[in-house]
């Protein structure tokens, strides 16, 4: 008898790093099929960073691109999973965060009256303007999902709020952990030359800034925290992956010409950030997903914006919001380099974010929903946490 398939759709590269350990997950439990379904929002990407799992999508949607518009991206995914689902309609589809992706998913599968699990549901900034359009699509996906599985205790809250069942709802830890602690674990020689002969250089600090709102002007005052942070301590070094944005490359490339003891790379493959992130002293980023991972490396983060739907790791110490403004984050990165008590203790009490078996209680969690298992528990909460007042367990 052949299992029944689950579709996970991903069109990004984080949403494919967080599924892939739901895919490995699946196949080692048995009870269902994972079919990785790409939608079409960021093919290459998604192939790359499958890839570094040994995976690669089963189906690769053809999306037709021209105005580049959020409209369009929708429209065209929700038309070419709709015409995929009405001849193979899968058990159940898995989406995962904030994307297009995710909505047209969501929307989809809904339609078609194919249950929707939301991995990394409940994440709330509490502004749909910040991070726009993330905050509208997670709320949106948030009415149409089946079961809600929650990274942490606070996310899960969120959804009681809105008056969520709580019994759709299981706090599961982020399957991000997952991914960073297998792949990092492998010390693989890095793919791209420019890092491959790093040695012991120095403090590392790994700088992100790809979101959409830091380019500009933002972006040029935390080029300028850099080269003041560079000039300040001699012995550390940068290492800063750019977007492929042609205009945000030109940005930084000509904001720190010439300026030493700075790599500027291409996006790098997951593997080589994960072991930079790893080695990392220090990292400054705009990036959501590191702030989940960082703190499982003991690696503390000064988050470059003004807004964070990843409380958690503020509540818990190990992030701290700097914004983009020049001397709050020289101010910030000094305290740190200054002393490594300080730094050390941000990360003393662990990631709020998961123990690394997310993945596990996702696989498990989506078989219950069609009945082929019994409900795992909840992600263990520490009880000093501030986050567990009133936890879904």
């Amino acid at each position: 008898m052949s299992l029944r398939e689950v579709h996970l759709i991903g069109g990004t590269r984080p949403e494919a790093v967080k599924l892939a350990p739901v895919a490995l997950a699946m196949r080692e439990a048995g009870l269902l099929r994972p079919i990785l379904l790409a939608s079409g929002q960021h093919p290459t990407m998604v192939t790359q960073a499958l890839a570094a799992f040994g995976l690669e999508p089963d189906i690769t949607l053809q999306v037709e691109r021209s105005t580049g518009s959020q409209a369009e991206l929708l429209t065209a995914m929700v038309r070419e999973l709709d015409e995929l689902w009405s001849v193979r309609t899968p058990a159940a589809v898995i989406v995962q965060g904030d994307t297009t992706t995710s909505l047209a998913g969501a929307l989809a599968a809904f339609w078609r009256r194919i249950p929707v699990v939301h991995l990394e549901a409940g994440l709330r900034s509490g502004d749909l303007e910040s991070p726009f359009p993330e905050e509208g699509n997670r709320r949106l996906v948030a009415q149409v999902a089946s079961l809600h599985l929650a990274p942490t205790p606070l996310a899960a809250m969120n959804l009681l709020d809105e008056k969520i069942n709580a019994a759709d709802v299981l706090i599961t830890g982020n399957t991000v952990v997952d991914a960073t602690l297998a792949v990092a674990g492998r010390k693989l020689p890095f793919e791209n030359p420019l890092l491959a002969d790093r040695g012991e250089a120095g403090r590392l600090v790994l700088v992100t800034a790809h979101r959409r709102e830091s380019w500009g002007e933002p972006l040029d005052r935390i080029l300028t925290a850099v080269k003041e942070l560079i000039a300040r301590y001699p012995d550390i070094e940068v290492v800063l992956p750019t977007h492929p944005n042609p205009a945000v490359r030109t940005q930084v490339e000509m904001a720190l010409a010439g300026v030493e003891r700075v790599t500027v790379t291409d996006p790098l493959p997951y593997p080589d950030l994960s072991r930079l992130l790893s080695e990392a002293y220090l990292v400054l980023t705009d990036s959501g997903g590191i702030q989940e991972e960082a703190p499982s490396f003991g690696v503390p983060a000064l988050v470059l914006r003004d807004v964070t739907e990843r409380v958690e790791s503020l509540h818990a110490g190990c992030a701290k919001l700097v914004g983009s403004d020049t001397a709050t984050i020289v101010k910030e990165a000094s305290a740190l380099l200054d002393s490594r008590v300080r730094r050390d203790a941000m990360t003393a009490g662990g990631n709020p974010y998961g123990d690394g078996l997310a993945a596990h209680r996702t696989a498990q969690a989506t078989a219950a929903l069609l009945g082929l298992a019994p409900f795992p528990d909840a992600m263990p909460v520490p009880q000093n946490s501030a986050l567990t007042s009133g936890a879904v367990a």
